[in-house]
This record gives C-alpha cells, sequence and structure tokens, in this order.
C-alpha cells in the first residue's frame, strides 16, 4: 500500500489504449491522460497488433509527461 501523501504514477496499456495517471495517498487523482488509437484502427474494422504495438511505442513517452506535468 502506497504511504499517505506520496504519489504514485500509475501506467496502462491495453490494445488500443496507452495511458498514464498518478495519484496522491490512494485516493487523490492528480492526472489521468490516455491515448486513445480509434482513429489509427478505424479504417480496418479492428485493432491491427503491429500498427498498435508501433502507436504505443510512440505515444507512452508524451503520456508519462503529460501526467506528470498535468499532476505538478
Amino acid at each position: 500500500m502506497p504511504t499517505p501523501g506520496k504519489p504514485v504514477l500509475g501506467i496502462e496499456t491495453s490494445c488500443d489504449e496507452t495511458a498514464a495517471s498518478v495519484v496522491e495517498g490512494g485516493r487523490r487523482v492528480l492526472s489521468s491522460v490516455v491515448a486513445s488509437q480509434d482513429d489509427l484502427h478505424a479504417e480496418y474494422g479492428g485493432v491491427v497488433p503491429e500498427l498498435a504495438g508501433r502507436a504505443h511505442v510512440e505515444r507512452i513517452i508524451p503520456v508519462l509527461r503529460k501526467a506528470l506535468g498535468d499532476a505538478g
């Protein structure tokens, strides 16, 4: 369990989303950023694994920077 008041960075990826958030004390959300790949896969009618993997690599650093910046 996180120490009260200490911020925790959470990173999550699904097949078509890359996300990060910062939570303080296990309850207070300081930031939450999600980069969706809906537009990328729309023309194919579903998720294309190769494209999804590359998109995660391209988006993780900007998502992390925004989540950390938004959290202060």
